[in-house]
């Protein structure tokens, strides 16, 4: 399981040019890309790690200053560009496992007490987002 986390001061997202999801103040925006070999257990592990990840101002984390996160499903970070020209997608899980572990990962998330925004799931979305700093990093488990 693998994440882009992006500290911002706000972020949404768009379909079809309705916002399905957003954050109006300081958290994380969240990629969330979902390997075939991931797991529930591998779901709980991220969802634990983003909720306590200090990259937020003064070190602080979404669990320490109750800050939100919006969380996108994002199959492409598994694309593999190492032959040709064109990704290869066949790291990446299949649709309906994909959304399942990343509902999983935003439940675990709000169980810990989150304030949890999201995309939509297989939808083409337009996200937007004002980062902070930037600060952005790769958050694997």
């Amino acid at each position: 399981m693998r994440a882009v986390a992006a500290r911002v001061t706000e972020a949404r997202v768009t379909v079809d040019g309705e916002v399905v999801g957003a954050i109006d103040e300081p958290g994380l925006l969240v990629l969330l890309g979902i390997h075939t070999d991931d797991t529930a257990e591998q779901a709980a592990t991220m969802a634990r790690k983003l909720h306590e990840l200090r990259i937020l101002r003064d070190e602080e984390s979404c669990a320490s200053a109750h800050a939100p996160l919006l969380v996108v499903s994002q199959f492409t970070l598994y694309g593999d560009t190492r032959k040709g020209r064109r990704p290869s997608w066949t790291a990446a899980a299949r649709p309906e496992t994909a959304e399942e572990l990343v509902n999983t990962v935003v439940q675990q998330l709000r169980e810990r007490g989150a304030t949890v925004e999201t995309g939509r799931f297989g939808a083409m979305m337009a996200v937007h987002s004002v980062n902070d700093g930037p600060f952005t990093v790769l958050v694997e488990v």
